[in-house]
């Protein structure tokens, strides 16, 4: 019986050191996707967008768009991850959703919410 109770208690103790790996990895993996989401909106919409309307030119908006719309849906996916493993205020979680609606939002966020959430730890 007492096997059992230190298997129990050592898989807890692995899965607490993982999840808190996991938990700063999905913040740090947040803060990337952020940026990397925010260049992607400002290329979309102030480089491809005009290359589409003003010279008719649509492949780089297409490709410019596909990606920016992955990594929008990425960002979304890891906010709500984040939100609940740091158990943060559901209004900051708005904030990070509504920033990657605004232009240089992803960045004013990763500067107010998530680089202090990160140096926290």
């Amino acid at each position: 019986m007492s096997d059992d109770l230190v298997k129990i208690y050592h898989q807890r103790l692995v899965l607490n050191i993982t999840e808190k790996k996991n938990k700063e990895k999905n913040l740090k993996t947040l803060r990337i996707l952020g940026i990397v989401e925010g260049i992607s909106y400002l290329t979309l919409f102030g480089i491809t967008m005009p290359l589409k309307y003003m010279m008719d030119m649509k492949e780089p908006n297409y490709v410019v768009g596909l990606i920016h719309g992955i990594l929008f849906v990425a960002y979304v996916f890891w906010t709500f991850l984040v939100h609940r493993q740091y158990k943060l205020k559901t209004n900051k979680s708005l904030l990070l959703l509504i920033s990657s609606l605004l232009p240089f939002g992803t960045f004013v966020t990763d500067a107010k919410i998530l680089k202090p959430l990160e140096a926290k730890k």
